[in-house]
């Protein structure tokens, strides 16, 4: 079967309802959080899924327990989201205020991951993906995820600036059907009923 990687943002938080950046910090999800979870279901439960991986972060497992997919999930840290180091809990526009240039994908953060370090990350992660086939699930996080569609289509890291994610939203990563060796995505930053929101997210 093709393989089809069915990427799913966590539910929303407390700090992504801020938008402060939340690495480490393990939150559960708000009552609104659990909700959005609970709308994929539906939608996803007809599937069946030959993996299904998420985050040892509780937000993103709590996100994977609420859809209720049929099968054995596996935790995988390389879908841990970013880790901020001293940048945890501020908001982009706090950092800027003393860092007026700064780029997460270019700068990273001190004491946390550097892009490098994310890119090594991203890269083994879809090396182990392009191993497998059929439907695979993958819960996970608002800016590693962008990186992960970015690299998947072949694109720097940079790239991941375009490609935003807010919670509770599927992204479909796979092939081209006419050109089964070109990656594409499918579908990105999706709620149901599977229309796109095209607006800036939070973190």
């Amino acid at each position: 079967m093709a393989l089809s990687l069915y990427l799913i943002r966590h539910g929303e938080t407390a700090w992504s309802l801020t938008g402060q950046h939340t690495g480490r910090t393990d939150l559960p999800l708000t009552a609104n959080g659990a909700d959005q979870a609970c709308q994929l279901e539906p939608h996803l439960a007809g599937l069946h899924f030959e993996h299904i991986l998420t985050s040892p972060l509780l937000r993103a497992q709590l996100t994977c327990q609420l859809v209720g997919l049929d099968g054995t999930t596996e935790i995988e840290p390389d879908l841990s989201e970013w880790n901020y180091g001293d940048y945890e809990g501020l908001k982009s526009d706090e950092i800027r205020r003393h860092r007026p240039d700064w780029d997460l994908f270019r700068d990273g953060c001190p004491r946390g991951e550097m892009p490098d370090q994310i890119l090594l990350r991203v890269d083994r992660l879809i090396t182990r993906l392009r191993s497998m086939d059929g439907n695979v699930a993958l819960f996970s996080h608002g800016q590693f995820g962008g990186v992960l569609g970015a690299r998947w289509i072949g694109l720097p890291m940079a790239g991941a600036r375009h490609l935003p994610l807010r919670t509770g939203s599927v992204s479909i990563l796979g092939y081209n059907i006419d050109h089964p060796v070109v990656p594409v995505i499918s579908m990105w930053n999706c709620r149901p009923p599977w229309i796109p929101y095209a607006s800036p997210t939070t973190l």
